[in-house]
């Protein structure tokens, strides 16, 4: 162990100790660090033996560490035929899973109706304000406000105060109402069939796909339609089963809200990385966070797919071009997905990204290296803990394994 030790970056030798810290074993006793990172600091003989002797990380390929990206910025904003005063901007759907992420804009004045929404969905206000009309949660949110909706939840309507728009992942279709009844329904083959019609390529779901994606996809023929955060220099002050709940008033709830400019930055673990944590699923393994990257991030193999959108600042890749990738870019990471350092380009501004992580992050010192440290789910609850940043279980019935940022 020492012997591995010894062989770490000091970063990563500053990894290990912030993830092992006494404060974190302390935190969660389900999810101690000692559980957490025994398999990864040891040099004990492996438990598959010769079955993974000649076995090696995405064999044959050498990947650029961009393999699923779109600058949303030269997107068209589609509009959405279910509600007149809404469109979207098309990112990824998954033909597995039925998720969708998209990027949302409300006119002024426009008004979304009750939803039922069949799976989760999370959100995160790029620019300006909407009110949720009731519930012990209403009220209206703007740029900075970062949302989270439980599977099966129904939601009383939306205004848009200003012209909005914001980042939405959908985790299952959503179902708008009329009287009570559902009018008709979004969902990820809705959104791929919008995209195709337009000649927009969405960023695919696999590590095959994404490193076959930059050369496969065609121009896009559209004038540029860019966010309001592209050019606006506040930005990083930044059917079936629905009908029951659409016919019982009971069962309204309003979204998690989480004012995400009043949360502590905590410390991520290595130089230069800060963290503000929204949620934590102890479910699905799902993790939401807003990232400030002002240092070097370390090899990593993403064990679990993740995206993110740039908000502020610009990240430099190994293949990248110069002067990197702004605000408004969308990167998708799939599982799989290796990068040997990311890092800002600019050092006179913050690099900042909200993402989701959906699986662990391994890190090492460089291809063929000991493993350093694994991020996942409970690493990143205990390390809320640590900050002063506590979450706590969400009060949406059904939902309690979901850990989520204080109300705002």
């Amino acid at each position: 162990m020492m012997q591995a030790a010894k062989r770490m970056p000091c970063v990563m030798q500053r990894a290990a100790r912030v993830f092992s810290a006494p404060v974190l074993k302390r935190a969660i006793p389900l999810a101690s660090a000692n559980h957490c990172f025994r398999a990864s600091f040891s040099t004990e003989a492996q438990p598959f033996g010769e079955a993974l002797k000649e076995a090696v990380y995405n064999p044959e390929w050498n990947p650029t560490g961009i393999e699923g990206g779109v600058d949303t910025n030269k997107l068209p904003w589609i509009p959405l035929p279910q509600v007149p005063g809404m469109s979207f901007k098309p990112l990824r759907v998954s033909k597995e899973t039925g998720m969708f992420s998209v990027i949302m804009q409300m006119k002024k004045g426009t008004v979304q109706p009750d939803t039922v929404y069949m799976g989760a969905a999370d959100l995160m206000v790029l620019s300006g304000k909407m009110t949720y009309s009731k519930g012990p949660l209403g009220g209206t949110v703007d740029p900075g406000t970062w949302g989270y909706i439980p599977g099966g939840a129904r939601v009383e309507s939306i205004v848009a105060e200003e012209d909005c728009e914001y980042l939405m992942n959908f985790y299952g279709p959503a179902a708008f109402l009329e009287g009570g009844s559902v009018k008709s329904v979004l969902t990820g083959p809705d959104v791929a069939a919008a995209a195709t019609k337009r000649g927009i390529t969405l960023v695919p779901s696999t590590l095959g796909e994404c490193l076959e994606h930059d050369a496969a996809k065609p121009a896009l023929s559209n004038a540029p339609e860019p966010l309001a955060i592209y050019s606006d220099s506040k930005a990083a002050a930044l059917c079936s089963g629905a009908e029951d709940i659409a016919g019982d008033p009971s069962k309204l709830t309003s979204p998690h809200f989480v004012d995400t400019k009043a949360l502590p930055w905590i410390d991520g673990g290595m130089p230069g990385l800060h963290l503000k944590i929204m949620r934590v699923s102890a479910e699905t393994g799902v993790v939401s966070l807003i990232v400030r990257q002002n240092g070097q991030a370390v090899p990593h193999y993403h064990l679990g797919a993740s995206d993110f959108l740039m908000l502020n600042g610009r990240i430099g890749y190994r293949a990248g071009p110069p002067e990197g990738y702004g605000p408004g870019m969308w990167f998708f990471e799939p599982a799989g997905a290796r990068h040997e350092a990311t890092q800002r380009v600019k050092e006179d501004e913050d690099l900042i990204y909200i993402a989701n992580v959906y699986g662990p992050i391994q890190f090492d010192s460089g291809v063929g290296t000991p493993v350093a440290a694994v991020l996942s789910w409970m690493t990143y609850l205990q390390m809320a803990q640590a900050g002063g940043a506590s979450l706590v279980k969400s009060k949406f019935p059904g939902s309690e394994g979901t850990y989520v940022a204080s109300v705002m």
